[in-house]
């Protein structure tokens, strides 16, 4: 199949005889702004978070709370959710019941980033059960989220993604399609964090440069975000890495670590050489033994300054 792109078009606010009843597992960063834009659609929206603080937002906007994920998923049309890790999504997807409590016929959205190993495990899981499943991971930060305007990445059997697209429209300003197979988004998604990572660790590298020459981070990026790398990536992390604002985190350099040891565990698989995402293992490696985890993607650049023996 081709990757065809179409830009989507916002659905109307649905009346009550053709709302959706949707569940919604993880409500961090992202998933809070995603739940909150399903209700706003019109749909009867049915939240778990581990946390149940996490909930409570949602549930002024009028959502229903779950006790537990498989009492999210019971009667429902359709379940997304977005989880931290592998570890996360087999936990609360896998082992606790969630998908034997789907009706037949009900539809998982899964948005988390995950291993090619895993997405296999739970496409087999989802066809034994009679459940159609949608990889849909997206790009954006959390007030992209908020804002109804993440790119989301979608591949599922055609049947399953139509059923959710209206879903993934409410919840993106474009859906990019990429055929039948699961692993198809989940790869992209993959690949994609991957140039994320790269593209902060280059300007990382770059400003420690012109640093130590004596040009600051903030006047070598606005050159380069503002000529030559004009882009969302460029100027947003660019910008956090001249301002040196790495808290909050927006997506924390240990999910940053998670994501490039996907990369790495994909190629292995595959066979394909991927020299730079060794170089970007160990540059977050080195972050989390100094303690950074918490900080956010863009606080690579501390790496590259305490290797210089640079004073942030």
């Amino acid at each position: 199949m081709g990757l065809g792109l179409r830009q989507c078009r916002r659905p109307g606010r649905l009346t009550r005889s053709n709302a959706m009843r949707i569940g919604f597992l993880g409500l961090g960063n992202m998933g809070t702004g995603m739940a909150g834009n399903l209700i706003k659609g019109g749909h009867d929206v049915t939240v778990w978070n581990r946390s149940a603080d996490a909930a409570r937002p949602l549930a002024e906007q009028g959502a229903t709370v779950a006790a537990k994920p498989a009492d999210a998923a019971t009667g429902a049309d359709v379940l997304h959710s977005m989880l931290a890790n592998d570890a996360a999504v087999r936990e609360v997807i896998l082992d606790s019941g969630v998908l034997d409590a789907l009706p037949k016929g009900a539809v998982h959205v899964n948005h988390a980033t995950i291993s090619v190993a895993l997405a296999q495990e739970l496409i087999e899981a989802h066809e034994k059960r009679g459940l159609g499943y949608v990889a849909a991971p997206v790009f954006g930060r959390p007030e992209v989220a908020a804002a109804g305007n993440l790119n989301v990445v979608a591949s599922g059997k055609p049947d399953a993604v139509a059923k959710v697209q209206p879903l993934l429209e409410l919840i993106g300003q474009k859906v990019w399609p990429m055929g039948d197979d699961p692993i198809r988004a989940t790869i992209v998604k993959i690949g994609g964090n991957f140039l994320i990572g790269a593209a902060i660790e280059s300007m990382a590298e770059a400003t420690t440069l012109t640093r130590a020459h004596g040009v600051s981070a903030a006047d070598f990026l606005d050159v380069m975000s503002n000529s030559l790398f004009a882009s969302p990536i460029y100027k947003i992390y660019g910008g956090m890495i001249a301002a040196q604002t790495y808290t909050p985190a927006a997506f924390k350099l240990s999910l940053g670590f998670k994501d490039i040891g996907l990369a790495r565990a994909a190629a292995d698989a595959k066979r394909v050489p991927m020299p730079f995402a060794s170089v970007l293992h160990d540059a977050l490696l080195e972050s989390l033994a100094a303690g950074d985890g918490e900080l956010d993607f863009s606080g690579l650049a501390r790496v590259a300054g305490a290797r210089a023996r640079l004073k942030d």
